[in-house]
C-alpha cells in the first residue's frame, strides 16, 4: 500500500492534521455548549453568604476555561504540525529527474551581414564601460574654510 517513504509521510501529516481540527472542532463545541448554560446570578443581603456560594462555580468556570484554552492551544499545535510536514514532503526521484530542459536561445543571422559599427564594437566588449567622475574642485576650497570656522571661538550674545 504505501511502499514510497514520501506516502507514508504524506499519510502522517494527514492524519495530523485530522486529529488537529477534530480536537479545535471539539473545543469550539464545548465552548458553545459552556456559554449557551443559563447563568444564575445569585442575590442575597449577606454578603458572606452570597460569596461562598459564588465562590464554587466561579472556581468550576476557570478551571473549564483553562481546560477549553488548553485544548484550543493544543488543537492548534498539532494542526500546524500537519500542515508543515505536508507542505514539507521530501520529493520523489522522478520529480526531480523528470526537470524540462532549458530551451537554448540561438541568435537569427541577419540578412545582410553589414552591422553598425557600435553594435560590433558591443558585441566583441565582453566587460562592462565605466566612466570615472573627478571630485569637484568646491569642495577642495571649501575644507580650508571650514577649518577656519573651526578655529575661531564662537560668540555667545
Amino acid at each position: 500500500m504505501l511502499k514510497q517513504f514520501r506516502d507514508k509521510v504524506a499519510l502522517s501529516g494527514i492524519t495530523v492534521l485530522i486529529i488537529g481540527v477534530a480536537l479545535l472542532m471539539f473545543t469550539f463545541i464545548s465552548a458553545y455548549g459552556f456559554l449557551t448554560q443559563s447563568l444564575s446570578i445569585l442575590a442575597s443581603q449577606d454578603l458572606v453568604q452570597t460569596f461562598g456560594q459564588a465562590l464554587a462555580p466561579l472556581i468550576a468556570t476557570c478551571i473549564r476555561v483553562m481546560y477549553l484554552g488548553i485544548m484550543g492551544w493544543i488543537g492548534s499545535l498539532l494542526t500546524i504540525r500537519g500542515i508543515t510536514i505536508i507542505a514539507h514532503l521530501p520529493q520523489t526521484t522522478a520529480t526531480i529527474q523528470e526537470q524540462p530542459a532549458k530551451p537554448q536561445i540561438q541568435p537569427q543571422k541577419a540578412k545582410n551581414n553589414k552591422q553598425p559599427k557600435e553594435l560590433a564594437n558591443l558585441e566583441e566588449s565582453s566587460e562592462p564601460e565605466f566612466m570615472v567622475i573627478p571630485p569637484e574642485a568646491n569642495s577642495e576650497a571649501a575644507a580650508p574654510a571650514t577649518q577656519q570656522d573651526k578655529d575661531e571661538p564662537q560668540q555667545t550674545h
